[in-house]
């Protein structure tokens, strides 16, 4: 029986049996080998701890169950008649949740290369949200570039640095389990502690005293953390003239608040996400892209999965990642046996 997993209130969550819908003609019926947790959306819309006129108050607005999740690989099971570039049994990406069963136009399906690792497909949504940040800081050859949280997001946004040619890959993150996989990544140095304890008073000119980087500021800074209180720590790291990427999306934005550096330091801040796609850069050429750069080698993400749960297991596979993150990082639903 087709299987989905759905969040019906504030930290509850419900295996729920269902009945998928029938391919349209130019659609396809797949079903989920894996399916990888994005604990940054996933547990926002977990805990339903969201002030009131966000985007995600208004998501979560209605009370109706929310079906989590974007990161999926599946097996191709039935055609439409009108489908002409994928086969039955032919495994896939997509920005499929966590349900064993889903409907797919064939335009959103993306073919996963001969010989790549199935649990490591589920990543390419995560890289697709970090490489809108490496687009938008416009990274050059040299750079000098500072990513806040280790997390998922943060894992994928400083390997897309390493790969764009940036000299140093400064990775701050009190956890040392995620600063151990950063380094397999590519950071250059890793800090492990707040980005507030990375700060130190000096004269920033103008005759005043700030709190600034401690060393060669980073020309461009990546907040991947969705934590409100990094953001002005965020802000005094940047070096003079330098950009702040925010790339983490935080349920509570009022509290983050500009700093005088903005001002005085000429800074840039700029918004990333998901969301902003063209004819050229979309969800299918950055999949193809990440597959390319993991199959070259140019990415790594070996040790990236640390805990697979059966879907059955929710409720204990959410609140372990609410209560203990960290001890993870890729947490993986198996769908194998799910009919």
């Amino acid at each position: 029986m087709p299987h989905r997993i759905a969040f019906t209130g504030p930290s509850r969550v419900e295996y729920q049996a269902f009945e998928p819908a029938s391919p349209g003609p130019r659609q396809v019926l797949v079903k989920a080998r894996y399916t990888l947790m994005s604990p940054g959306t996933e547990g926002i819309l977990f805990s339903r701890q969201v002030e009131p006129g966000t985007h995600w108050h208004q998501w979560l607005a209605s009370g109706a169950p929310v079906y989590p999740g974007y990161c999926c690989v599946a097996e191709v099971v039935a055609l439409g008649s009108e489908v002409r570039s994928l086969q039955v049994g032919r495994m896939v990406a997509v920005r499929g949740g966590h349900a064993s069963h889903q409907v797919w136009d064939e335009s959103e399906c993306y073919p996963v290369p001969e010989g790549f690792d199935l649990r490591l497909v589920p990543w390419w949504s995560l890289a697709k949200i970090a490489a809108q940040s490496a687009r938008d800081a416009a990274y050059r050859l040299g750079d000098r570039v500072l990513i806040i949280g280790a997390g998922p997001i943060g894992q994928m946004a400083l390997r897309w640095a390493f790969a764009s040619g940036c000299a140093e890959v400064l990775v701050c993150d009190p956890v040392e389990l995620r600063l151990d996989l950063a380094r397999r990544g590519g950071a250059s140095t890793t800090f492990a502690r707040p980005i507030a304890d990375c700060l130190v008073k000096r004269d920033v000119g103008y005759g005043l005293i700030g709190r600034v980087w401690d060393g060669p500021a980073p020309r461009v800074v990546v907040d991947t953390t969705g934590n409100a209180q990094v953001f002005t720590a965020a802000l005094m790291a940047v070096a003079e003239g330098g950009t702040l990427v925010l790339l983490g999306d935080t349920g509570a934005p009022s509290g983050q608040t500009l700093a005088p550096e903005l001002l005085l330091r000429n800074l840039h801040i700029v918004g990333s996400h998901d969301k902003h796609i063209d004819a050229t850069w979309n969800h299918r050429s950055v999949c193809e892209l990440f597959f390319t750069m993991v199959s070259s080698g140019r990415m790594r993400l070996d040790g990236l999965n640390t805990h697979t749960f059966a879907p059955a297991a929710a409720t204990e596979a959410y609140t372990f990642a609410a209560t203990r993150r960290g001890e993870s990082m890729g947490i993986i639903f198996d769908w194998a046996g799910v009919e």
